[in-house]
């Protein structure tokens, strides 16, 4: 709308200071996957199974490979056939061990994507489902490329953690779990000696995860900020190119991306020297229990075979405690992006739920103020009055800022008045479920931004359930189907991004059949005509008049041309009515505002 209180760069709120409403920790963390993944427990359940089962087949090795080698002794005779026997055995065993865990990672992987995929897309419908439900306040405070960044980069993170990072955590947990209890049994003095090694790497994984996760959410927000550069150029990319400064806007791009990599490679210092920590200790670690297990089996504390199995479960411990790291580090990366997706997930949404009601287009605002929450100091509105019979023409004039565009937010309940009161039929539009409010309003702008689908499916959005006659008689009476009709396709015709394929006489008039078809009780025209050429003008006026027929309609206007006829006009400065009356008795008035106004407008 023409006068929309713009929020500046500098009055966004930034991402902290939104919402802090989204608790973390493993608690919560977990309490987020089970939500999404419970619905799917047919197939998650038997995931987790087959991922144990795996898990376990991996001692297999250790233990089949350690009585191999053991037999690995010069023999004759009868010992000789035995021995060979028993190779052979534990060679089957081996292959038998390594197929059904083959077998079984397919099905785990298989398994695993089904439900993790499925919670996800649920994941991705519920957020998108949060923020275009948001207040007009939330969503203002909040920049698109942001949400956008969201609902995008940040459930992708938590994805690549659903489907890979947290199945491989579990897989490595039970090898550790598995392997600790097994090589105990075997000897608890070398036992004891390599399980030392434990503590510290348990230290250093609770030093370096709250400071891994911190640079990863810090990225993640970084990355965002990013995206909001390249959602806003793109939008208003002929204005990018009048001005020349596409230079400008690479500039800012590379700004956030500097600092992205900037905290990227910084949490790629931490995690690296994490890794590189944990593999120096538990190389050394193999390297010690190696050497401890030679010299117990030389004194006799030991058999070979013993020490062999427990050199190899130590081999196998080790790999597995070294993958832990990578594996911590990112899923305080997906915990960072979780935290965000929270956020959004837990912000109030409006309450769109509610019986249908059908308008007859009275309208009341008595004693409204009013100040947007990013400026609560300046008020837009004040005092600010209106009464609309139903089916009355009420024009709103007056300077830009005078409040005329906030009168509709209003009306339109995306904010609510900080004093005084609106009725609609005689009673407060608080007491209209919202959605059923809303439409029984339409709106005609002066900038029509069309979605990037069909003529058909722009004209369709203003009720989706409306049949293929009723679009086009819609259209007739916008003055519209003449020229869709000599388009190539038609109704069919895509009018490409925003509607550019389109001129501005020809998104109007599809803008009004949108409205027509609506059939709402309260019309709103925020400078519909304003930016046309003089044909398309009439065109669009003659659409407006047989919309605005038997219908209350709000007029906001600059050009005084266009509300002469109006039953009500209200002159708006400062967020009130300084002036009311029609056209006749307001030019009459001497010194007045509109006549000022008029003059400068009708006489020149």
């Amino acid at each position: 709308m023409s006068d929309r209180a713009a929020i500046p760069v500098s009055d966004v709120v930034s991402p902290e200071k939104v919402s802090t409403k989204a608790k973390h920790g493993l608690k919560h963390e977990a309490a987020f996957f089970y939500k999404y993944l419970k619905p799917h427990a047919k197939v998650f359940i038997p995931a987790m199974l087959v991922l144990v089962i795996t898990g376990g087949l991996t001692f297999a090795f250790p233990e089949f490979i350690s009585r191999l080698v053991a037999l690995a002794l010069p023999a004759e005779g009868a010992e000789l056939e035995n021995a060979r026997a028993q190779v052979n055995r534990y060679a089957l065993y081996i292959v038998a061990a390594l197929g059904l865990q083959a077998v079984l990672a397919f099905w785990r992987i298989l398994f695993f994507s089904k439900a993790a995929e499925r919670a996800l897309v649920q994941v991705r419908l519920d957020t998108f489902s949060r923020i275009l439900k948001l207040p007009m306040t939330v969503l203002q405070a909040r920049r698109v490329g942001e949400l956008g960044s969201r609902l995008a980069n940040d459930v992708e993170v938590i994805r690549e953690s659903l489907v890979s990072t947290i199945p491989m955590m579990i897989r490595h947990s039970v090898v550790l779990v598995g392997g600790i209890i097994i090589v105990l049994t075997k000897s608890i003095k070398l036992s004891g000696f390599m399980l030392a090694s434990l503590p510290p790497a348990i230290l250093l994984v609770a030093l370096f995860g709250s400071r891994i996760r911190k640079v990863s959410r810090r990225a993640q927000d970084e990355l965002a900020a990013s995206q909001v550069v390249v959602d806003e150029s793109l939008q208003s990319i002929v204005s990018v190119k009048a001005f020349a400064n596409e230079t400008y806007e690479i500039g800012r791009y590379t700004g956030f991306l500097t600092s992205f990599l900037k905290s990227s490679l910084h949490g790629a210092k931490l995690r690296g020297a994490f890794v590189a920590f944990i593999i120096l200790v538990f190389m050394s670690v193999i390297t010690l229990c190696v050497w401890f297990g030679v010299r117990m089996v030389q004194s006799g504390e030991i058999n070979r075979e013993s020490f062999i199995a427990i050199a190899l479960y130590t081999a196998f411990l080790s790999a597995s405690i070294g993958s832990m790291p990578e594996l911590v580090s990112q899923l305080q990366k997906a915990g960072g992006a979780l935290e965000r997706v929270r956020e959004l997930l837990q912000e109030k949404e409006e309450n769109l739920i509610g019986e249908s009601v059908k308008l007859k287009g009275e309208l009341s605002m008595r004693g409204v103020w009013f100040s947007y929450p990013s400026r609560p100091d300046a008020h837009v509105l004040a005092d600010f009055n209106l009464s609309a019979a139903s089916g009355q023409k009420i024009a709103l004039v007056g300077p830009s800022g005078a409040g005329k565009s906030t009168v509709v937010n209003l009306l339109y309940r995306f904010y609510e008045p900080d004093k005084g009161e609106i009725l609609l039929d005689g009673k407060p539009s608080s007491d209209y479920p919202l959605s059923s409010l809303r439409k029984n309003f339409a709106l005609v702008p002066q900038e029509v931004l069309l979605f990037g689908g069909s003529i058909e499916e722009n004209i369709r959005y203003g009720r989706p359930d409306a049949s293929e006659a009723e679009i086009i008689e819609a259209a007739k009476q916008a003055n519209a189907h003449l020229f869709i009709e000599k388009l190539p396709e038609g109704y069919k015709t895509l009018v490409g991004e925003r509607g550019t394929q389109l001129s501005g006489g020809q998104r109007q008039r599809i803008a009004i059949a949108r409205a027509i078809l609506a059939n709402p009780a309260v019309l709103v025209l925020d400078e519909a005509t304003s930016s046309l050429d003089a044909e398309s003008e009439r065109l669009v006026q003659e659409a407006l008049d047989k919309l605005m027929e038997n219908r209350t309609s709000i007029i906001i206007a600059h050009r005084l041309s266009t509300v002469r006829r109006a039953d009500q006009i209200l002159v708006m400065s400062g967020g009130t009515v300084v002036e009311n009356g029609t056209h006749d008795e307001l030019y009459a008035r001497e010194h007045s505002l509109y006549r000022t106004l008029a003059k400068l407008q009708l006489e020149h």
